[in-house]
Order: structure tokens, then C-alpha cells, then sequence
């Protein structure tokens, strides 16, 4: 029987998503047969790795957001040689840095949104882009920080003196239409759903909060699209070099009707584990137990060591 410890929690402003993905594992684990080792994490790496001693036959990794999947705890783990689950340093590094894995995405020919890396100075003097656009925070997760200025609405100072998310941003342009996310296993994609936000569109609220969003599985898309949404999130998953399970997001603009544009935004590294979250949803709508998904991810734990 395999030793699993989970590391939750984490100093990100995603630490409540963490802390709800965690627990959702650790019951998930037991379930499945693992001694459970519950790690929740603050910001004292010092008592982290006292928690990892007795080392672990494998880590799941449920941290979200800053230092938990952006290449920082998976260094340390490298370094202790624990095999953990998700991607490793490279790919958590690359996919956690929006301007970074959008030059990964091009060098790949995938299709990604029109838009640039801006001063936030910049942004409070004028418009960077034609209107609507997004402003998104180069390295957060969960839709934290994301905004979009429309025209007409006067909010594009206001944004830029509010900002708290270091000197620049990614602004892009605004693709109307539709919210299509395709969960990856190894190499293989799962389902295509769509999302409807209860918001403006899928923001932190919608993601995590109970009647946020609506989620059709499978996604009432054109059949083309929904077969060229599932090789994308495969490409991306590749282009990033990810392993384990990952989560790529997309823009559908359906506008002129079907087939439309379909865009890819980012693919998340560590998808959500919550009651709401999407990559369990798409694995149960394919048979899959949230356990059998949880020892899945185990059993592909792996480290560089």
C-alpha cells in the first residue's frame, strides 16, 4: 500500500481553491486504498519538509496558483527525489507564465488571441488595444485579477491604479462567444465542455461558487470544432511539455454561426479538484470515479530525479 502525502493549502491567492481540492483528495485516496499523509501548507517551507520525513512513497500535488504550480514546489520535490503528481518544474513554470506559454502556443502554430505585454503605466494613460479587451495578470490562476474593459464602461484607469499584480499585464483582445475547457489524461483528452458563466463571464466566482456557472458535458458544438478542441488541448499539453492530467481553455466565437473561431487562452497544470471543479466532471461523464481519477494521478507520479 502505497504512502501518499497531500500537499494543500499554499500561500497563493488560490489558497481556499487548494485547501477545497485537498480535501476532496484526501478522502478520495483513502477510498482508494493509500495511507494518507494530509500536508497543509503555509508559508514555513522549513515545516513542510519536517511533514515529508518520513518520506512519502509519492506526493499529490493540490496546491493552486503561486509556488505551487509554478515550478517552486516541484524543484523542492526534484531535489528530495519524490515522485509528485501533475507537471514537472519546466512545464508548471512555462504554463503559470501567460506570456510564456502563449510564445510556446505560436512556436507550436496553435491559435491564440491577438494581444502584447503592457506597463500598467501604459494602461492608465490610454487604451493598449482596440476596445473590448482583457487584462489579465501574467502569473495567477482561477481567473484571479482578470478584467474586462469594454467600451463605454470607464474602468480602464480605475483597473490600472487598483493593479496589484506586479508592474505589467497581458492584454488581449476580447473574443466574444463561447467557454470550452478539454481536460487531458497523459495524452489523452477527455470531453469538451462548455461553460456558462452566471457572470459576465467565467470569472473567480463563477469557477468556485455554488450555481457560479453551468457546465454542458458534452459541449453543443459544432462536431468538427469539438474533435479540433480535443486535438488542441493535446498540442498544447505536448508544446508544454506537461505530464499527468491538464486542463486547456478555450474561446469559441460562434457569433457568424458554426464552425467558428476557436482560440486557445491556457491550460492549466493542476485543474481543480473541488465539487465544481471540470476535469473530475469530464472524467465521470466517461466512466470514472473521482478516486479511480485520484489514483490515476498517483500511479503517474513521477519526479526528474
Amino acid at each position: 500500500m502505497k504512502r501518499v502525502a497531500v500537499l494543500y493549502g499554499g500561500i497563493s491567492a488560490e489558497r481556499e481553491v487548494s485547501l477545497a481540492s485537498g480535501r476532496q483528495v484526501i478522502v478520495a485516496l483513502s477510498e482508494a486504498g493509500y495511507t494518507v499523509v494530509p500536508i497543509e501548507v503555509g508559508a514555513d517551507l522549513g515545516a513542510v519538509l519536517a511533514a515529508l520525513d518520513p518520506r512519502p512513497d509519492a506526493v499529490f500535488n493540490a496546491l493552486h496558483g503561486r509556488f505551487g504550480e509554478d515550478g517552486a514546489i516541484q524543484g523542492v520535490l526534484d531535489w528530495l527525489d519524490i515522485p509528485y503528481t501533475h507537471s514537472g518544474v519546466r512545464a508548471s513554470a512555462l504554463a503559470m507564465d501567460k506570456a510564456a506559454a502563449k510564445a510556446v502556443f505560436q512556436a507550436a502554430g496553435l491559435p491564440v488571441a491577438r494581444g502584447r505585454m503592457v506597463d500598467i503605466s501604459e494602461l492608465e494613460q490610454g487604451d493598449p488595444l482596440p476596445l473590448p479587451y482583457v487584462v489579465k495578470p501574467v502569473n495567477e490562476g482561477s481567473s484571479v485579477g482578470v478584467e474586462i474593459i469594454r467600451a463605454g464602461d470607464n474602468r480602464r484607469a480605475a483597473v490600472a491604479a487598483g493593479w496589484r499584480f506586479g508592474g505589467q499585464a497581458l492584454v488581449e483582445e476580447y473574443i466574444p462567444g463561447r467557454e470550452l475547457t478539454v481536460g487531458v489524461m497523459g495524452e489523452q483528452a477527455l470531453a469538451v465542455t462548455e461553460i456558462e458563466a452566471s457572470h459576465n463571464f467565467y470569472d473567480y466566482e463563477s469557477k468556485y461558487a455554488e450555481g457560479g456557472s453551468r457546465h454542458v458535458i458534452p459541449a453543443q458544438v459544432d462536431a468538427g470544432i469539438y474533435v479540433r478542441a480535443q486535438e488542441l488541448a493535446v498540442a498544447a499539453h505536448r508544446a508544454l511539455g506537461c505530464r499527468g492530467a491538464s486542463r486547456a481553455d478555450f474561446r469559441y466565437d460562434d457569433t457568424a454561426g458554426e464552425p467558428g473561431r476557436l482560440v486557445l487562452l491556457e491550460v492549466n497544470t493542476q485543474p481543480g479538484l473541488t465539487p465544481t471543479s471540470l476535469l473530475p466532471e469530464q472524467a465521470a461523464h466517461l466512466g470514472m470515479s473521482f478516486p479511480a481519477l485520484c489514483a490515476w494521478m498517483v500511479e503517474n507520479a513521477a519526479c526528474r530525479a
